[in-house]
């Protein structure tokens, strides 16, 4: 018996990782129908309401057309705003590199030999072109969106079809499942994209609020850097939490300034993403930090930009899906927030 359990879990853990090799290795097919799937899961309801009013096809080229849009507003934003901060740091590159040098020399001559190693790999042509990468990361993922747009399309095509077959299977566990957990699912994640867009407003909101009362130039641009990258988390705030500070060393040419603008920006982070945010989502959408770390870094790892922002709503459509079946429900209860009270209590 325990030999037979240990095979299981040996060939389980196998295929698990000749899945995820197979995610990693087929990205550019796999990741557009996870994106896909996520934009139909959250405008979904919107279709479905302009169908009781409209014909469908016209129903449908009004979502495709909203969403496309959003898109493109929220595409320009940050390309716009990378893009400056990219133009200025080239137009006052020796500036900031002479005064970098001079922060690394100081350091030197205080004993701090990691001075050295950032001097080598950390410097304003790395910062540049870093910017410089960033924007056109931005401009080239027109295929990948190109192909998202027509998995929408055909995926919003074929809900209610996919629907009514699984309500035809009646008595099937499995259809019970899939149905009723897709549903959840779907509103889980309208939710999280509802209170990651406020978040996200607000963080971008005090962060420009923050630059421009202590003068830091691009207040703007800062502003829609941190609203857009607070759709990551973990990375997305850390980015957006770094190079103002490093602007702002070469601006005031003060470490003193640079590190109350470090502090204030953290400060703000801080409480939205770990105050405000945990007590507006409450438990429908806790998930454990450890799992929320993971799944960002994992994804990410696996389909880089794209994946770290996907990780946490995979995370959610499996735990959801756990809930669903006895067999599994430890899991979520484990690292989730389960809709359902735990067995345990149930049995107590």
């Amino acid at each position: 018996m325990a030999a037979d359990r240990w095979i299981r879990t040996t060939l389980g853990a196998i295929a698990a990782i000749a899945v995820m090799a197979a995610f990693s290795v087929a990205s550019s097919v796999i990741a557009p129908v996870f994106c896909a799937l996520f934009i139909i899961a959250i405008v979904w309801p919107m279709l479905s309401r302009l169908q009781t009013y409209l014909p469908r096809l016209l129903a449908l080229a009004i979502v495709i057309s909203a969403s496309i849009a959003v898109f493109l507003i929220f595409a320009s934003l940050l390309s716009w705003s990378f893009g400056s901060v990219g133009r200025s740091l080239i137009a006052e590159a020796g500036r900031f590199q002479a005064f970098y040098e001079q922060v690394t020399g100081w350091l030197e001559g205080h004993g701090i030999v990691l001075a050295g190693l950032w001097a080598e790999h950390f410097n304003m042509g790395w910062v540049i072109r870093t910017m410089q990468g960033v924007t056109m990361r931005l401009n080239t993922t027109v295929t990948f969106w190109l192909v998202v747009v027509v998995y929408v399309i055909l995926g919003l095509l074929e809900v209610d079809g996919i629907k009514r077959k699984l309500q035809a299977m009646k008595g099937r566990e499995a259809a019970r499942i899939l149905l009723h957990g897709s549903t959840k699912i779907a509103a889980k994640f309208r939710s999280y994209m509802l209170i990651r867009t406020a978040m996200s407003l607000a963080t971008g909101v005090m962060v420009w609020a923050l630059a421009a009362a202590s003068g830091l130039q691009l207040a703007t641009e800062w502003g829609v850097i941190a609203f857009a990258l607070n759709y990551i988390p973990f990375i997305g705030p850390f980015v957006a939490t770094m190079f103002p500070t490093l602007y702002a060393l070469g601006q005031f040419e003060s470490w003193q300034s640079a590190l109350l603008v470090f502090v204030c920006l953290n400060i703000i982070q801080f409480v939205i993403g770990s105050y405000i945010e945990p007590r507006i989502s409450g438990s429908a959408l806790a998930i454990s930090p450890f799992v929320v770390l993971f799944s960002v870094f994992f994804w990410a790892y696996l389909w880089g930009f794209f994946g770290a922002f996907i990780g946490v709503p995979i995370a959610i459509a499996i735990l959801t899906f756990c809930a669903e079946h006895p067999s599994s429900r430890w899991v979520s209860d484990l690292f989730g927030a389960p809709d359902q009270i735990p067995a345990a209590e149930k049995a107590a």
